[in-house]
């Protein structure tokens, strides 16, 4: 596939042709956990990497293949993996950088699991992790230290919408021979490229948008090949963190509709947006897209459109957040995102729970902040939903 042709076509396309898979129009579930060998012979060989072919599903799987090759075209990488969860693709990418004793620099937010896996590899093996705002030059180069082996970036940042520029990261990163890990599960490869931007990883939850159904759950890693081949050999391999055949296929039947759902989850969180700004109870809306969002110009930089997730403050106590959102009836309360059905969630105690209180506090997480993930449903009614119930206060 033609890396000149559309997002869009490539979505479709990329990584399978029906002749080699029995004409069958969509790529087949090889639900299968081993693959026979014609002598013994060439199951030695295979092992030993000296034939190409199948050995183990832990180790390759045809409809895996198909959904990799998908991914990292997608992403512009050379090579990607596919794992069980996000956090598997988190954790092996920063397992494979790391060793005992060594620095991760972190943008000053992150999903509170991958918090959660900073502590633990803190905790068991000394590498230690320094969170930064990252809006500087001299903000970065302040924080690398000389065991410093990587950064690592979300942007939008969870759930507080805060913009990290990456070609400014980048080129600090690449003047220390450091590289540049960015989580883009809220932008996805159709609003975001950040390895076009020079980033050298990308990971994601695939359980996001990507999937988009709300039906799996699974994660990516983009990056070159040698890295890749060599977490695929060591770091996968031994963890086993793979994805199932199953799963692999509703991930490329999630991506094939990527492009057509992104942009209705943009527009309706742009237009929830707007009305809920207008609404008397609430007193901050944080959404990329908007033009009075403070790190607006970076999204101009780095990304087609604002985004499908938006985060707000409700004026009132704890116990009116809680009201408001258990007086939803369209509108599900639920982690994830990327769904069909606009999902609502309280991150202080569900999302980011496991981040402490002054941590959080220093990452914009207030408790009166709402993280909501625009659906595809008509916004009209979702609007209606939140308004019904903001009016309750």
């Amino acid at each position: 596939m033609k890396r000149d042709q559309h997002f869009e076509t490539r979505a479709i396309h990329t990584g399978y042709k029906p002749n080699e898979h029995f004409d069958s129009l969509t790529p087949p579930i090889y639900q299968t956990s081993t693959f026979t060998f014609a002598s013994m012979e060439q199951g030695g060989n295979r092992f030993a990497g000296e034939e190409a072919g199948y050995v183990y599903s832990r180790l390759g799987n045809p409809t895996v293949q198909i959904l990799e090759q998908r991914i990292a075209e997608l992403e512009g990488g050379e090579a990607a993996l596919a794992f069980g969860s996000g956090m598997a693709a988190v954790s092996a990418i920063l397992v494979g950088l790391t060793k005992a004793n060594d620095h991760i620099l972190v943008s000053n937010g992150v999903y509170g699991c991958t918090f959660g896996l900073l502590t633990m590899l803190k905790e068991k093996y000394n590498i230690d992790a320094t969170f930064s705002p990252m809006d500087s030059v001299e903000e970065i180069l302040a924080n690398i230290q000389d065991n410093t082996t990587c950064i690592y970036v979300e942007t939008p940042i969870n759930p507080t919408m805060q913009l990290i520029d990456l070609e400014l990261v980048v080129r600090v990163a690449k003047e220390k021979g450091i590289k540049v890990i960015v989580d883009n599960t809220f932008a996805t490869p159709y609003l975001q490229q950040p390895i076009a931007l020079g980033c050298d990883f990308v990971v994601h939850s695939a359980t996001k948008y990507i999937g988009g159904h709300g039906d799996v759950v699974a994660g990516v890693l983009i990056g070159d090949k040698e890295t890749i081949q060599l977490i695929r050999k060591t770091t996968q391999k031994d963890m086993g963190g793979v994805i199932s055949p199953f799963d692999a296929w509703l991930l490329l039947r999630g991506l094939k509709t990527l492009a057509v759902r992104m942009d209705r989850h943009c527009e309706n969180a742009e237009k929830l947006a707007e009305k809920l700004k207008e609404h008397p109870k609430v007193s901050t809306v944080l959404y990329p897209g908007d033009f009075e969002h403070p790190d607006h110009s970076i999204v101009a930089k780095q990304m087609k459109k604002g985004g499908g997730l938006l985060s707000f403050e409700i004026k009132g106590t704890e116990a009116d957040i809680a009201k408001v959102v258990n007086q939803l009836k369209l509108i599900r309360i639920a982690v994830s995102l990327g769904d069909a059905e606009t999902l609502i969630q309280h991150p202080a105690t569900m999302t980011h729970a496991v981040v402490p209180e002054k941590r959080r506090t220093q990452m914009g997480i207030s408790k009166k902040l709402l993280r909501m993930s625009a659906g595809l449903e008509a916004w009209q009614d979702v609007w209606a939903d939140l308004e019904q119930a903001l009016n309750q206060l």
